[in-house]
């Protein structure tokens, strides 16, 4: 069985160190890849912090790996030893319920082979899953994406979770030309879902808290950039947006986003913030407006993004660390000092 080098906390203090890992060998349907970048996503540290409940320690996280493939086993027909994949937050499901068959494996319901994540839940062995902080991984070959030449390795891995988690709500709600589309925070979320929107050809606006990312905005595709801290801001964009797309997992005026919504239009949260959030429903009937959430995206809609990526030439902008620097890192995402997505180089372990 593979070792691989990889990058764990013992705790929820997320003091991380350098380790040791056992992957299995690749079953009949299986490819083995070894994982050449991981992005860091706020919910690895959500999830290592134990803010979203008890996890099983030592963790390895990371649900955004970009490879190369380097075994196949002997019923494998969609890759080959050399190809460039991809893993996003989940690495199994049963396949067969109502939801895998739509194609939204996130949410499978079966409770004999329910949905496996990348890390932090139990696979299919019974023994808890590790991520993408690591050098190399086993997947069946149908939770593996196919990395577009287009795409460096570095750019991919944030796609596999930042990308599809905007991609798929944008799609859903009909972002393109004609539609005037807000996105609500700059940070790694935002700026994905500006490139995105811009490249379905709608109309883009930001809503950040200041002006400070404001050239970063319009570089990524916004027309217009508003700050939150200048007084009468969302009263003035009052009834602007077919859609407006909050990344942020801070507290925020729900009522006060709604309000800047036309008729018929949908705030979708891919942000998710700590506390509940208060809704005055008369704000939703008042112009049959949508509060909605949505949650990553199935294994084809992944890979439609990626392909979409590739063919308009988004990217993540990222900053490359080595596994030394996880520890440091967790730190400056929560303090917003990360433009815009922390990746990390596995060769560095």
């Amino acid at each position: 069985m593979p070792e691989v080098l990889a990058y764990a906390t013992d705790d929820k203090s997320c003091q991380f160190h350098k380790t040791t890992i056992t992957r299995r060998e690749p079953g009949a349907t299986e490819v083995f890849f070894e994982v050449k970048y991981a992005g860091i996503c706020h919910s690895d540290i959500h999830t290592a912090r134990e803010e979203w409940g008890p996890v099983t320690f030592p963790l390895v996280p990371g649900h955004e790996l970009a490879g190369i493939v380097t075994q196949v086993g002997s019923e494998v027909t969609k890759f080959a030893v050399g190809d460039k994949v991809g893993v996003g937050c989940f690495v199994d499901s049963c396949g067969e319920c109502e939801f895998c068959q739509q194609g939204q494996e996130q949410f499978c319901t079966s409770t004999e082979k329910p949905v496996v994540m990348t890390y932090a839940s139990t696979g299919r062995d019974g023994l808890p899953t590790a991520g993408g902080y690591s050098q190399g991984i086993t997947v069946e070959q149908d939770y593996v994406c196919r990395i577009p030449d287009e795409i460096p390795f570095e750019a991919a891995a944030p796609l596999l979770c930042a990308g599809i988690t905007t991609y798929s709500p944008l799609k859903r709600w009909g972002a393109g030309p004609g539609k005037k589309v807000a996105v609500v925070g700059m940070g790694g979320l935002g700026h994905m879902g500006v490139q995105i929107a811009a490249a379905m050809g709608a109309e883009v606006s930001v809503i950040s808290q200041t002006m400070s990312k404001e050239a970063d905005g319009k570089k990524f595709g916004a027309m217009h950039y508003y700050a939150t801290s200048e007084e009468g801001t969302l009263d003035k964009l009052r009834g602007t947006f077919d859609m407006v797309l909050s990344t942020i997992s801070a507290d925020y005026d729900v009522d006060a986003l709604l309000g800047t919504l036309k008729v018929g239009g949908a705030l979708v949260n891919v942000g998710a913030p700590e506390k509940p959030v208060d809704v005055a429903v008369f704000s939703l009937i008042v112009g049959n407006k949508i509060f909605a959430g949505s949650n990553i995206g199935g294994i084809a809609e992944t890979q439609e993004m990626l392909d979409f990526c590739a063919e308009h030439g988004i990217a993540p902008q990222v900053e490359i660390i080595g596994g030394e620097d996880i520890t440091e890192a967790y730190d400056k995402v929560v303090a917003s000092k990360v433009r815009y997505r922390y990746v990390i180089d596995t060769s560095t372990f």
